[in-house]
């Protein structure tokens, strides 16, 4: 059975309190890749915590605090079709006001892509989850797929990319982690998570020191699966198709549930799907 995680329980009882019922919570993990038994198992642990007067999640050591003013994200002033970023005039083709998602077009070339790829393939090793109990990096069940990372303008096409992904978002690309690339093989996942670093968790003031909370996730389409493996937003039941060259960014401007940005990788079913993601920090990330 899929394992349950402390993220997927905090996600449950907040959309409970939130007024969605049993039904619209399976509907929704079903959608998001989670099997049948795993969806019952988990609303039957929330539900038994709940007759038995104990919390099923552990309450926060510390407020998520306000909400941030300053975020990044595109000028959508006047509802653009395109965005020029500086060395290409990206599309705009979906956005949603809360949570805060838009989806790129022409974001990546063709031979972009593939340069990435290339320079990634022999650097993959099974990818790792920060790990927010000591501030260090595990494997993570939830993560079936390879990956490595870039370091900030490793090379000409790293580099070439991360200036625009700063002007397109107006954020400094300093604030910017290094590119993390990813491969999915047929039955490979990334089970709805969310990206910023849990406040309540030990290790987190250690991660925190070089550069800040997560505020923002660009994830790149470098190589389309046949079938499968869409990136899906459980909470307002959104799935992006993940077409080369295209992207979805998606910002949290606390790190809280009440974001909405639960996401996830769907399984694929058929064929590669390759991702180039780009976490965005609050400060400088050294």
């Amino acid at each position: 059975m899929q394992p349950i995680s402390p993220e997927l329980r905090e996600w449950i009882v907040a959309q409970l309190a939130a007024g969605h019922s049993v039904a619209a919570l399976r509907a929704s993990m079903h959608a998001a890749g989670w099997r049948d038994d795993a969806t019952d198992a988990a609303l039957a642990e929330v539900e038994r915590a709940a007759l038995g007067g104990a919390p099923a999640v552990a309450a926060p050591a510390e407020p998520a605090g306000p909400a941030r003013t300053e975020m990044p994200g595109p000028d959508l002033e006047g509802a653009p079709l395109y965005i020029d970023a500086g060395d290409r005039r990206v599309q705009v083709l979906q956005t949603v006001q809360h949570p805060r998602v838009v989806v790129f077009g022409n974001l990546l070339g063709g031979e972009e892509c593939e340069a990435l790829i290339a320079a990634a393939r022999a650097r993959l090793a099974r990818s790792l989850t920060v790990e927010t109990k000591t501030g260090g990096e595990t494997l993570n069940v939830d993560r079936t797929s390879e990956g490595m990372f870039f370091e900030r303008g490793e090379n000409e096409t790293v580099q070439r990319i991360e200036t625009r992904i700063a002007r397109l978002l107006n954020w400094p690309l300093e604030f910017g982690e290094g590119l993390q690339i990813l491969r999915y093989v047929p039955g490979a996942q990334y089970r709805p998570h969310y990206d910023y670093f849990d406040p309540r968790e030990p290790g987190t003031p250690t991660i925190l020191r070089r550069g800040g909370q997560r505020v923002g996730t660009l994830v790149m389409y470098l190589q389309e699966p046949e079938r499968g493996g869409g990136t899906t937003f459980p909470d307002i039941g959104l799935e992006v198709a993940p077409v080369r060259g295209t992207g979805v960014f998606f910002s949290y401007d606390r790190p809280d549930p009440a974001t909405r940005t639960l996401h996830g990788g769907a399984p694929v079913l058929a064929g590669e799907k390759w991702v180039a993601t780009k976490w965005l920090r609050e400060r400088e990330f050294r």
